[in-house]
């Protein structure tokens, strides 16, 4: 007995328990032993085996749902059982059918969705010299095989970079879609396989490669790389020998073996698995539901204390019970409502390509009190353009730069000497306009790490270093620059440079040449390159100009650190201040012209410090900073990164609307705050906190006193401080977060992204949506109430894995402001009708039941009571779909009124309770009426209480409806032939001579006025002298 108890845990944790990860060894060119999982990816919900299960278990979790199951499963006992199966069973199975259905229609869209992804082409390559590679779906991928990743393709699977197109091995890739920084990264090849002749030697060397297990973390990676044939090396692997999922090529091609697939990619490790999530309305449904149990069990224990507990009492309770249970309402009429409001949502002519991805949630959209974006690619094209260039004399922008064309054409075609300059010493004279021009333009193409490429139609690339400077200028007319850099600052400001006349041709290691406005080609030696870091805030370099033998010493970097290298500073902070607050990113630019023997001192010193074993980073830091002092200061610079289309204004109008927004970055925090500015996420009238980094306890103790004091002002923190934060003062952070206007956290993980989200549902209780492009928005998009996902330019994850997939971040506003506004206001309202049609039924029976001596028969039999929940009033309740308070221009124009959305006023104890009396009214005056009114037979009660209940229901509805349709209007009088015909053809349940008398209409008729009249005078007199905000704006 125990060993079969064994052997079923071990085959259960096969089957169902975590895999455990493993390192792997893999052999170059030859198949990898082991089992490793297939390269997919997979937001599927459900499989085959799992899907009916758990779409019941979530149907059934509803107390509703489950009380009607166990109703319907009660009427197989003959001694409680209540009219026909069908009047429990066929309600029951539709709801349920209704369901199923759509559930699998949604997770068929996922599946769909995934295979576009998994069926994405790669080249793999072959050990066959005819035939070097075959074209193979992204998921036939195994740990192993080498692969081809050209241009702007996205990476299929994690990849140790073996070789590139460039002979230095070096590629550049795009990670944004991985950890949502803008920087180009820089990638390099292993050295023993880039030497390689061709790709194919990649199968006749005998290599093999170590790779640690797979992890979260993706700005690491040990592993090492041996080669055990004739040249016996070993090397170490880290980071940047590796291309991870997700990644796009920026230039040229790329040639790795595959290391990690699937759900061991680091992408996919960092995504959290999708949910099946429940709107805050279907809680509260849920909730309302609980309590009408709670009242019918009272009313049938009423009953029975009443009738006194003779005989099989506990079998009359049962039946009580079964005969109010039409309390309870049943949910098809909200599911299918929930169906037409996705539908709405994907047809809406004003937000082409949005789609829904989960029909269970589109009202959640109506109660979103805080918004999670992700920055790049979302708020921002992650496409930088130098807006403004200020030299102190004068600013140029915009249509100015016409301006700088002009005088540097005019500056390169003078002859002579520049005239600030007379053998290398500057002079004191005031320097002319066109020199200030000249200068500034020159240092931003000369201060940079951006390497040019030229690409031909037939997309092969690479250096065009060795041919002469005729055939370089025929080339690259004939061919399209591509300019590289880990900054797209700066390519940038390189590209303006090109836009302004002066172009970067060519440029290596050791050399740079620059092609002036008159075509002259000015040729540069690179004697120092001191790179930005995030410690320095500044890079430099030191250049030769071979013309004229002059060493010029070029610096640019952050206006905090700049502002003491610089001379003649006094327009410097303004300046500065003006472009930070427009949003721009500035760069302080900065010049020093360096005698021969001023450089070799300062050689000599460097040299050294670089031999130093003991505090190198230090003594080299100390000889650079040497240098760095009494600088010119040329210009400064504004980049913008251009913000996606209406920006500004949805952001306006989701702050005017009371909702809550937090920016969640993986970029630097200078870029995240700048975006914060510039797309007014921040308004100019906010101030703005940046929280120093924080360490241990006492820091963010600190910190978070300093927060405290300030007043209406935004929040930036990094992720390193964030956690920090969260380890000690987790409550406290979390009240001064979600009260500020707005909070900015960048260098954010994925795993951070989704945590914050969820610190912020417990700790408020509200509603939250977050919106995101990229592959690490995946799991913040997961873990919101509402995720939104937009089909970014560099791959659809984000998109297949959100609720909602919209193609801009503009179409939020109207997501949220009119189509939320609709779907919570609609569903609000057919909750409490669908509510108020079986409290009224089950007060006329309760009354029923009263009078004729306490017995527990059915008020209607059989069809009757299916007709009534079905045919007879559906249409109209469900007509209520159509019905809106205010029109979406109105929605969109004063956003306030989503404010009161947030607060479930639509939907709360207070309507419910309403909704309560007015049924209880209702039922009484029907029920009473007609015992009151009828003469002869039993069956004229049925006629004229089931006649008036229909009219009441339809006039209810009619009493309710804010704006008609003519669907509406349809729907009302088609419900009322239905039932005209009814009388005709159902002699069973009705007398047919008795419905055809004036005595029949007059009945019906002032049961019908005295059950509605007083509700349509009540309402009358709360419109005109308490109308609701709204009514005074339509």
């Amino acid at each position: 007995m125990l060993f079969c108890y064994s052997c079923w845990c071990n085959i259960f944790k096969r089957c169902c328990g975590p895999k455990e990860l493993k390192s792997r060894n893999i052999n170059l060119g030859k198949l990898t032993p082991g089992q490793f999982p297939a390269n997919a990816i997979r937001n599927q919900k459900y499989n085959i085996i799992t899907f009916l299960p758990m779409v019941l278990y979530q149907q059934f979790k509803f107390f509703l749902n489950l009380y009607f199951l166990i109703m319907a499963t009660s009427q197989f006992v003959p001694d409680i059982r209540i009219g026909y199966l069908y009047t429990y069973w066929g309600p029951l199975c539709f709801v349920l059918f209704i369901t199923i259905c759509r559930e699998a229609i949604d997770d068929l869209r996922r599946h769909k969705r995934d295979q576009e992804v998994n069926n994405q082409k790669c080249k793999r390559l072959l050990n066959d010299r005819n035939r070097p590679y075959e074209i193979v779906a992204a998921h036939k991928l195994k740990v192993g095989d080498l692969i081809i990743v050209d241009k702007d393709e996205r990476v299929p699977a994690d990849l140790v970079l073996l070789r590139t197109s460039e002979s230095s091995g070096t590629v550049f890739v795009r990670t944004d879609q991985l950890d949502g920084e803008t920087d180009w990264k820089l990638r390099l090849a292993v050295p023993a396989t880039q030497k390689l002749a061709n790709d194919h030697q990649l199968f006749e060397i005998s290599a093999e490669l170590y790779a640690e297990k797979p992890q979260k973390d993706i700005h690491s990676f040990i592993g090492t790389f041996s080669r055990m044939d004739s040249v016996n090396t070993d090397e170490s692997l880290d980071l940047e020998n590796t291309l991870w999922t997700n990644c796009v090529i920026a230039s040229g091609q790329a040639t790795g073996v595959v290391i990690y697939t699937g759900p061991e990619t680091r992408s996919v490790m960092n995504n959290s698995q999708p949910r099946s999530k429940v709107g805050l309305l279907d809680i509260e449904v849920n909730t309302i539901t609980k309590l009408l149990f709670v009242a019918v069990i009272g009313l049938a224990f009423l009953m029975i204390v009443l009738k006194g507990f003779n005989g099989p009492w506990y079998r009359y309770l049962f039946r009580f019970v079964l005969l109010f249970s039409y309390i309870i309402p049943i949910r098809v009429n909200l599911d299918m409502g929930k169906s037409y409001y996705s539908w709405s949502i994907g047809k809406d002519p004003h937000m082409k390509g949005t789609a829904v991805r989960c029909t269970t949630i589109p009202e959640e959209l109506g109660r979103i009190s805080y918004l999670l974006s992700d920055k790049t690619g979302t708020l921002t094209q992650n496409s930088m353009v130098l807006k403004r260039l200020h030299l102190g004399s004068g600013c140029y922008a915009g249509d100015s730069f016409d301006e700088v064309t002009a005088v540097l054409r005019t500056a390169y075609l003078s002859s002579g000497e520049s005239p600030m300059l007379n053998n290398g010493v500057p002079t004191q004279f005031r320097r002319s306009e066109t020199t200030r021009v000249k200068d500034a333009v020159q240092a931003l193409a000369l201060c940079h790490n951006v390497t040019p490429t030229y690409e031909s139609d037939n997309h092969d690339s690479g250096s065009i270093a060795s041919e002469t400077e005729a055939d370089q200028h025929l080339q690259a007319t004939s061919m399209e620059v591509i300019y590289q850099a880990s900054s797209p600052d700066e390519v940038a400001l390189v590209h303006w440079t090109q836009e302004v006349g002066l172009t970067l041709f060519r440029r290596d290691t050791n050399s740079m040449q620059l092609k002036a406005p008159d075509g002259r080609l000015m040729n540069y030696a690179i004697l120092q390159n001191f790179p930005f870091t995030s410690e320095t805030k500044r890079m430099g370099i030191i250049v030769k100009d071979l013309t004229t033998g002059e060493i010029l010493f070029y610096l640019k970097g952050a206006d905090v650190v700049m502002a003491a290298i610089v001379q003649y500073t006094d327009w410097l902070d303004e300046e500065v201040g003006n472009m930070a607050r427009d949003g721009l990113r500035t760069l302080v630019v900065a010049k020093k012209v360096l005698t021969e023997e001023q450089y070799f001192d300062f050689e000599k010193r460097y040299n050294a410090a670089r031999l130093s074993t003991v505090d190198r980073v230090t003594r080299v830091s100390q000889v650079v900073e040497s240098l760095e002092r009494e600088m010119e200061l040329l210009c400064i610079t504004g980049v913008e990164d251009k913000l996606q289309d209406n920006v500004r204004t949805t952001l306006e109008v989701l702050r005017n609307a009371g909702i809550k927004i937090w920016m969640l970055t993986g970029d630097k925090l200078e870029t995240a705050t700048c975006i914060a500015k510039s797309s007014r996420l921040v308004s100019r009238t906010q101030g703005l906190h940046v929280f120093k980094k924080v360490v241990t306890r006492t820091d963010a103790h600190l910190e978070l006193n300093a927060y405290r004091k300030k007043q209406d002002c935004a929040l930036v923190i990094s992720g390193e401080s964030l956690e920090v934060c969260l380890s000690y003062y987790q409550q406290e952070f979390m009240e001064l977060a979600t009260a500020a206007p707005s909070v900015v956290c960048c260098r954010c993980s994925p795993t951070q992204k989704a945590q914050v989200v969820q610190l912020i549902q417990q700790h408020t209780g509200k509603r939250t949506a977050a919106v995101g492009d990229g592959g690490n928005d995946v799991s913040m998009i997961q873990q919101a109430d509402a995720g939104i996902g937009i089909e970014g330019r560099e791959g659809k994850q984000a998109s297949l894995a959100g609720d909602f997939s919209i193609p801009q971040f503009s179409h939020l506003a109207r997501l949220l402001l009119v189509h939320g506004r609709k779907s919570y206001k609609r569903s609000a309202s057919l909750s409490q009708f669908v509510i108020h049609r079986g409290l009224i039924i089950s007060t006329m029976q309760a009354v029923f039941s009263s009078v004729f001596y306490l017995s527990s028969v059915a008020l209607y039999q059989g069809f009757l009571m299916v007709g009534y929940a079905t045919v007879y009033t559906m249409f109209p309740v469900f007509s209520l779909v159509l019905d809106q308070d205010v029109s979406p221009e109105i929605a969109l124009t004063y956003p306030e009124l989503y404010k009161d959305l947030a607060k479930g006023r639509s939907l709360s104890y207070k309507t419910f309770f309403i909704w309560v009396l007015v049924s209880i009214y209702q039922g009484g005056v029907i029920m009473y009426g007609a015992l009151l009114l009828f003469e002869d037979e039993f069956i004229h009660i049925v006629a004229i209480s089931f006649t008036s209940l229909i009219l009441t229901e339809l006039i209810m509805v009619a009493l309710n409806i804010r704006t008609w349709h003519c669907l509406m209007i349809l729907a009302e009088f088609f419900s009322l032939a239905l039932y005209g015909l009814s009388l005709i053809i159902l002699h069973d349940y009705f007398d047919a001579e008795f419905i055809k008398t004036l005595d029949f209409l007059w009945k019906v008729t002032g049961i019908t006025l005295i059950s509605c009249l007083p509700l349509y005078i009540l309402k009358f007199l709360r419109k005109k002298f308490s109308p609701p905000s709204y009514t005074k704006l339509s």
